[in-house]
């Protein structure tokens, strides 16, 4: 009996056929890209809605000279003199007032400091949980000291100090492009992955050549091409509209940003793993998102937090990434520099990746 014809002999497996020669894994990138530009819905969430996140967020928090502080000077015999002193104090505009006047004013934020000079002290009326009264409050002493005739022992001089780098702005754009380097790798291709399941086109891959390695790998490139265009894109506003600098080099910006997506799209390919619905994978996403966006020092420092907090938030995925795009960016560090969060990232990234592959199900 020919081998062929033998009961136990196992067909040979079919010969591995391809489009127009191109392996498989390219034929996926492909079609991604195809997909992608075909949704005009996706180009303004990865192109346009970071770039009106830097636009908005760098006006409200643009640089600009601190607002006058208000203060109402309560009628009585003194306050002629007062307002004479206050008057003439820089970031201070005075005003006299009847003391329920002033009162209501300052009880409804319309004042910052209400001031009432008595025959024999001083009262300053504020709310302590407000930084602007407490300003105020020491710029109305000090004016009214002053004239009173205290005379300043010391010659000093104000010198305002706004060096690149050290504003909020600044602090901001890194942030902003870790966040986005998360919000599409988790949405870009989890969301992907499970609607191929739920349309049965993952039936359709299993029953080709394609290899899961290389359908997850090619879901992961696929979003790793639209990367570089658009962080060049939100780099080149930030530098343009509001003078944000790169102080490290441009090299290891772009090593830190590939890093990030490539690490984000293995955290999401190991949650859509098994995912069967959308609802599924939304839940998950966002129960995973919501910490990074408020302890990953996004916005604002993460050092708010409470110190037994902290191991917990610098074990976020996004936190390293930020700490390490503001360590290239804004303090000129080297990649060596910022060996331990490359290190945290490809950890996720690795890991995650690895037990997609160990998990994954085409349906």
């Amino acid at each position: 009996m020919t081998p062929a014809a033998s009961p136990i002999a196992r067909p040979l497996p079919p010969p591995v056929v391809t489009a127009g020669g191109h392996a498989p894994f390219v034929e996926l990138v492909r079609s991604r890209l195809i997909e992608f530009c075909r949704e005009p819905e996706a180009l303004f969430w990865v192109y346009g809605f970071p770039l009106v996140m830097i636009l908005s967020l760098g006006i409200a928090f643009r640089q600009q000279p601190l607002a006058s502080l208000r203060v109402d000077i309560v009628a009585g015999p003194h306050a002629e003199a007062d307002f004479a002193a206050l008057a003439t104090a820089a970031g201070l505009t005075a005003t006299i007032r009847p003391q329920a006047d002033a009162l209501e004013r300052l009880r409804t934020g319309r004042a910052d400091l209400v001031v009432e000079h008595t025959a024999d002290t001083i009262e300053f009326r504020a709310d302590p949980t407000r930084p602007e009264a407490a300003l105020a409050r020491d710029r109305a002493h000090d004016a009214l000291e002053r004239a009173a005739g205290r005379r300043d022992l010391l010659a000093v001089r104000d010198t305002p100090f706004a060096a690149p780098g050290g504003r909020y702005i600044d602090f901001l754009v890194p942030g902003l492009m870790a966040l986005s380097l998360m919000g599409g790798g988790l949405w870009g291709v989890g969301f992907a992955v499970v609607e191929m399941r739920i349309r049965k086109l993952l039936k359709r891959f299993f029953a080709t050549p394609l290899a899961h390695w290389q359908f997850l790998a090619g879901m992961m490139a696929g979003r790793m091409l639209f990367v570089i265009p658009e962080m060049v894109l939100l780099v080149v506003c930030a530098r343009l509209l509001f003078g944000v600098r790169v102080f490290g080099s441009p090299a290891a910006v772009a090593f830190l940003l590939v890093l990030g997506a490539t690490a984000f799209a293995g955290i999401d390919l190991a949650i859509a793993a098994r995912a069967k619905t959308l609802e599924a994978v939304s839940g998950a996403l966002n129960l995973l998102m919501l910490p990074m966006w408020l302890g990953s020092g996004v916005f604002f420092s993460r050092e708010r937090y409470p110190d037994w907090l902290q191991p917990v938030l610098a074990a976020l995925p996004l936190t390293p990434l930020v700490d390490a795009l503001r360590g290239v960016m804004l303090e000129g560090r080297t990649l060596a520099g910022c060996a331990a969060e490359i290190a945290a990232v490809a950890a996720w990234g690795i890991v995650c990746f690895a037990i997609a592959l160990r998990i994954f199900r085409w349906q």
